[in-house]
């Protein structure tokens, strides 16, 4: 029997085109994209962060390379065997995501100390264990706020990490949405793992077709997106409602995003900002 060989497409970018790479490449196709940098075994290009994305076909990589910025230097590789595509699973362990919740793998067990909530997550196909410092700053914010019989809305849910951990703090309920069908898939999944299927409403509603508004909008996705999404998430938010912004360079690292998205928010009143590591998010209140 032949040896199953798989494609992906290696891209080497600096780390303030990361986010925006990993974005444009999960639009391309790509079913799953794995950083590499100075400080992983794998090591990527010196002074660039190199990121590795998986196809179904080697077809479907080419055509990804085709419409990748040259200055990219994309290319078409493969990996030769099977064992590749659980390994990283060995390395996912049970996490504290918050003061009071823990993210754990279905392939795990933890113990809740007294208090805790623990979401049961499978990143299936779809982007967010919830280990980012982006995704992290949010479940922070959501700690931190009010949330007791609040309805929320996550848009670019991915694996449906924070609408579960907003449901794990007191909010009642949670719209995710995300134009990645199997980021729906992903998010209806885990619900049901966690025993809030009910309380989910997940779909591939673009967030401009949406009509009802939230007293909690969240909003993890890069930069420029947020920018460009703002007028629609702007309406979304409901009178005297809060809405926090995730997946935004720092100043020092990236000195236009954090003013770009400043900017396309300034109608609503700046609570705080937040940093972990390179990245901030913003918190605003209408």
């Amino acid at each position: 029997m032949e040896t199953p060989r798989y494609p992906y497409v290696a891209v080497d970018v600096p780390e303030s085109e990361a986010e925006e790479a990993g974005a444009l490449l999960f639009e391309l196709g790509a079913g799953g994209v794995e950083q590499r940098d100075a400080t992983t075994l794998a090591r990527g290009t010196s002074g660039l962060v190199t990121l590795v994305a998986s196809f179904e076909t080697h077809d479907d990589a080419r055509a990804a390379v085709d419409e990748l910025p040259p200055a990219w230097s994309p290319r078409v590789e493969e990996v030769v065997g099977d064992a590749w595509r659980d390994a990283w699973k060995q390395h996912f362990e049970p996490f504290r995501i918050c003061a009071g919740v823990v993210v754990c793998p279905p392939w795990r067990e933890v113990a809740a100390a007294p208090g805790e909530h623990v979401v049961i997550l499978e990143p299936g196909r779809a982007f967010g264990t919830g280990l980012h410092e982006t995704t992290s700053l949010v479940a922070e914010v959501l700690r931190d706020s009010p949330l007791a019989g609040a309805r929320v809305l996550d848009v670019g849910c991915g694996s449906g990490v924070l609408a579960l951990v907003a449901l794990s703090l007191g909010a009642s309920g949670a719209r995710a949405i995300d134009v990645d069908p199997d980021a729906v898939a992903v998010t209806r999944e885990n619900a049901a793992r966690n025993a809030m299927g009910d309380r989910v409403v997940t779909d591939d509603t673009p967030v401009e077709r949406l009509a009802e508004t939230y007293p909690v909008v969240l909003a993890n996705i890069e930069a420029r997106t947020l920018s460009q999404l703002a007028p629609a998430i702007l309406a979304r938010v409901a009178p005297g409602g809060r809405l926090v912004l995730s997946g935004i360079l720092a100043e020092d690292v990236a000195p236009d995003q954090l003013a770009q998205v400043r900017q396309a928010y300034a109608s609503l009143h700046e609570r705080e900002v937040r940093r972990k590591g390179e990245w901030v998010a913003v918190v605003y209140e209408r």
